[in-house]
C-alpha cells in the first residue's frame, strides 16, 4: 500500500509546477549567456578611443558643449559625437548620434572643428578691430577739440600781450607829455615872478 506523501509528489499538478520552474530556469540561463555573448562580441568589434578628450575641451564647438551640457554626456560619448548630424539633431537624448570611432581622429571632424575655430578667432580679432577703431575715432576728437582749445586760448593771450604793450606805450608818452608841462609849467611861473606876480611858488618835478 502506498504511502499518502508519495502519491502527492507524483501529482500532475506538482509534477507541471516543476516542469514549469524548470523552463524558468532554462529561459532565464539562456538569456543570460546570450547577453554576455553580445556585449563580449560589441567589445571586441569596438575599437578603444586613444583620444583624450578631456584634454582638447577647449577646441569643441559650442554646439557640442551644449549638447553634454543638456544630455550630460561622458567625455568619451562626446568624443564620438559626429559633428555633420549636429545641425539635424533634435533635442532630445534619444536623438544623439554617436559612432564608435574617436572624433579627433577623422579628418572631416579635424576640418570641421578647424574651420570653427577660425571663425570664431576671426570673429573675435574683428570685434578687437572694431573697438580698437572706436577709440581710436574718440582719441583723434579728443585731440582735434583739444587743438582748437588751444588755438583760441592762445590767439587771446596775443591779443592781451599786444593791449599790454599799447598800453605801455601809451603810459610812457603821457609821462613824457607830463614832465613837459611841468617843465613849461615851471618856467612860466619863473617868468611871472620875475615881472612882479607875488603868487605862491609851487614846485614842479
Amino acid at each position: 500500500m502506498a504511502h499518502p506523501s508519495d502519491h502527492r509528489l507524483c501529482s500532475p499538478r506538482f509534477v507541471r509546477c516543476g516542469l514549469i520552474l524548470l523552463l524558468l530556469f532554462l529561459v532565464g540561463f539562456i538569456g543570460r549567456l546570450w547577453h554576455l555573448d553580445e556585449d563580449s562580441n560589441a567589445q571586441a568589434s569596438c575599437p578603444s578611443c586613444d583620444c583624450d578628450c578631456s584634454s582638447d575641451i577647449g577646441s569643441i564647438p559650442l554646439d557640442m558643449l551644449l549638447l553634454m551640457a543638456l544630455f550630460k554626456l561622458s567625455d568619451y560619448a562626446l568624443c564620438e559625437i559626429v559633428p555633420q548630424a549636429l545641425p539635424s539633431l533634435r533635442l532630445s537624448p534619444d536623438n544623439v548620434f554617436v559612432t564608435r570611432y574617436c572624433g579627433k581622429n577623422g579628418p572631416e571632424t579635424n576640418e570641421e572643428m578647424r574651420k570653427d575655430a577660425i571663425s570664431l578667432l576671426a570673429e573675435e580679432l574683428s570685434l578687437q578691430k572694431d573697438v580698437a577703431d572706436d577709440n581710436l575715432q574718440r582719441t583723434k576728437a579728443l585731440i582735434t577739440g583739444a587743438k582748437k582749445t588751444s588755438s583760441h586760448y592762445q590767439k587771446e593771450a596775443e591779443k592781451c600781450n599786444a593791449g599790454m604793450e599799447t598800453c605801455e606805450e601809451a603810459r610812457e608818452k603821457a609821462e613824457a607829455g607830463l614832465i613837459e608841462e611841468c617843465k613849461l609849467s615851471a618856467l612860466w611861473e619863473k617868468r611871472a615872478h620875475e615881472h612882479g606876480w607875488k603868487g605862491e611858488r609851487r614846485v614842479y618835478q
